[in-house]
């Protein structure tokens, strides 16, 4: 399995950290491959290795993945059912490990890797640190997580005295590894009442939420705006409480929509089956309360909807992620999405902002070499980072050691910069392997083929040509981009076209193999890029490898 380019850099950072300082935490949302990442760092360090979960679903996914990362390393399971220890990575549930008596057979482990790292302040989790750094005291320690903020701001500091790197969701979005959301703020005339909520020890008194939200009026626009936005989306909904919960889905079971709801008190069997129903489309709209926000995967959810207001910035990250994922075609055939509406009932995008407008600090990477200590809690934190993952802090554009000013001749141009400078629309294409732009007279693209970016551009029926190639995606984008300026056509395919964003035409579904699927957020220039590559595809390969 190979890594994207972000990915690579990920693991290299976590890697640095570790071998300098023995312990980091890398924080990643969802959709960004944390699973991979993990497994990547387990694989590079090698030694005896356990990877510590909290739920069966987890265990079996990190260890299947590890598997395609490195099927050369033996793998075993220490959990209720099994309690084996591999020579090569064993994948563990905290509730079987934190026993005195299974504590006690632990062998001496190099590395102990913490999935969804947050949860790491609790007592079972520290026994397990303790034990394992008695038996080895130089154990490394390394954990990733979507969401590290906690309600005391600070409990990570406890296992954790750095974070290595931190990739945005809105790093993502804009570099095509997930679809981008399209956000509605629904205002039903509550936002003064939820104002004055009263916080719990990590969230809003979600009882006095649901006495606000759930109310028939509230309830029935929440249903009206969903059919007018929404109506042929797979749909997940996130709730205040299980009668709140309840209530919404009497409600779209009522309106004729295949709707059902999980929550943390239902048996773990009725769980399971509820969501495999989902996954197989026999439900559309899917209720819950405070069970989906992480480690759950349904790729083909294209609506999100936040009935609940969110506390932290996080948690509303969490939600939203849930519809950002690209599909697998192999995994749902049939089935395009390019973007996610995202309807928001309880104002969290205007308390926290748009995801989107966050800091790209893995663009960055001068401010990501360099490193700074929170201010609010003292972690040590990448100096690109403008709020701390861990405690919210909020730091000014500048650490406090300003560099001389360099002349203007040492400008360089970032990546965004450049894109929107052009007058072409460079789109993201498969998973951001593929960055293309369609001048109509001319195209050009970048394609990252084992850790180097090719540009290679084309005009007329035959013509393709190698244009550059570089480790630096920049030097191979600026290339791709000058040969575009100089044969495309500006008038006909300038970025701000309306044509460009308007629904892809049936005969352009029709070329590309998708008429009578699902097709959520196709254009007409999305769908030109993918029919220009699939025409050229032979060509830029043969460019590329010759």
């Amino acid at each position: 399995m190979q890594l994207r380019p972000r990915q690579r850099d990920f693991v290299q950072r976590c890697i640095d950290a570790l071998n300098s300082r023995g312990n980091t935490l890398g924080i990643a949302p969802t959709g960004a491959g944390k699973t991979v990442m993990l497994s990547s760092v387990a694989k590079k360090l090698g030694g005896r290795v356990l990877v510590l979960q909290h739920r069966d679903e987890l265990v079996a996914q990190n260890r299947s993945t590890f598997r395609a990362v490195a099927p050369d390393v033996d793998t075993d399971l220490y959990t209720a059912g099994r309690k084996r220890w591999s020579p090569g990575v064993t994948f563990g549930m905290v509730q079987t490990l934190c026993r005195k008596d299974n504590l006690e057979s632990m062998p001496k482990l190099d590395l102990l890797v913490i999935d969804e790292a947050h949860h790491v302040a609790a007592a079972s989790y520290q026994n397990i640190i303790n034990h394992a750094r008695s038996v080895n005291p130089k154990l490394k320690l390394f954990g990733v997580t979507a969401t590290p903020q906690r309600g005391d701001g600070k409990a990570l500091l406890a296992a954790f005295s750095n974070i290595s790197d931190v990739i945005t969701l809105g790093e993502l979005i804009s570099s095509g590894f997930l679809v981008k959301p399209r956000f509605f703020v629904i205002d039903c005339d509550i936002r003064g009442d939820l104002a004055n909520v009263k916080m719990t020890a990590n969230d809003f008194d979600m009882d006095q939420v649901s006495r606000i939200m759930d109310k028939q009026a509230v309830n029935e626009r929440v249903i009206q705006e969903w059919k007018d936005r929404a109506g042929d989306r797979k749909t997940v909904i996130f709730c205040s409480t299980v009668s709140h919960a309840t209530h919404v889905m009497e409600g779209f079971i009522a309106a004729g929509i295949a709707c059902d709801l999980v929550h943390g008190d239902l048996p773990d069997s009725v769980r399971r089956s509820v969501l495999l129903k989902f996954e197989k489309g026999k439900i559309q709209v899917l209720v819950n309360v405070a069970v989906l926000t992480e480690g759950w995967d349904c790729q083909d959810v294209s609506c999100v909807m936040l009935l609940r207001p969110c506390s932290y910035k996080g948690t509303m990250i969490q939600m939203i992620g849930r519809g950002l994922r690209k599909v697998d075609p192999a995994r749902y055939p049939g089935v395009v999405k390019s973007d996610c509406i995202v309807m928001d009932f309880g104002y969290s995008l205007l308390t926290h902002g748009s995801i989107e407008s966050e800091p790209t600090v893995g663009q960055e990477r001068e401010a990501m070499s360099r490193e700074k200590n929170c201010e609010g809690c003292g972690i040590l934190i990448p100096a690109g980072v403008k709020i701390c993952p861990v405690c919210g802090h909020e730091h000014e554009s500048d650490d406090g050691e300003r560099e001389p000013r360099k002349p203007l001749e040492d400008f360089v141009m970032t990546e965004i910069h450049l894109m929107e400078l052009s007058p072409y629309r460079w789109q993201d294409m498969f998973d951001g392997a593929v960055t293309m732009a369609n001048g109509i007279d001319a195209w050009a693209c970048l394609v990252d083929h084992d850790g180097t970016w090719y540009a290679v551009g084309g005009r007329g029926a035959t013509s393709v040509n190698l244009l550059n190639q570089s480790q630096d995606k920049l030097q191979a984008l600026a290339s791709a981009d000058d040969f575009l300026r100089e044969h495309g056509n500006k008038d006909a395919a300038q970025k701000t076209k309306r044509w460009l964003s308007q629904p892809a035409s049936e005969k352009q579904l029709s070329m590309l193999g998708l008429a009578g699927g699902m097709i959520f957020g196709m254009t007409k220039y999305l769908a030109c890029c993918l029919i220009t590559w699939k025409i050229n595809e032979p060509r830029i390969q043969r460019a590329i490898l010759k």
